[in-house]
């Protein structure tokens, strides 16, 4: 299956805590700022990407789980284009997600100064 089909397929099935994300941050609700949601960025795709600040929210559920290395290898892959990652785990968006919207707006001011 070839990357954007996969992408849409994405996009259709989100989690819960991926749908209560977008719900934040789409059409530039967060500080203004554009994402783009299950983003291909080079044979990665992203949960969230914002191009302005190259910024990239990824998401943990129990997919996950015991995937620290590849996680670490795919954080530093992008980082090679320019990224910072940052990860929240699924419980903290759906239970606090304007401290989880708060963080993002951070590194998002961050990144862009």
């Amino acid at each position: 299956m070839d990357k954007i089909a996969n992408a849409r397929r994405l996009r259709q099935d989100q989690t819960l805590a991926e749908k209560t994300l977008w719900k934040l941050v789409r059409n530039r609700r967060l500080g203004g700022f554009r994402f783009l949601r299950q983003h291909p960025i080079d044979r990665y795709i992203v949960d969230f990407a914002c191009e302005a600040a190259k910024l990239i929210v990824e998401l943990d559920g129990p997919v996950h789980d015991d995937r620290e290395e590849y996680d670490a290898r795919r954080t530093a892959t992008l980082g090679l284009f320019g990224y910072v990652v940052i990860r929240f785990p699924n419980q903290r968006v759906l239970t606090d997600p304007g401290g989880t919207a708060d963080d993002i707006l951070a590194a998002l001011r961050s990144a862009r100064s």
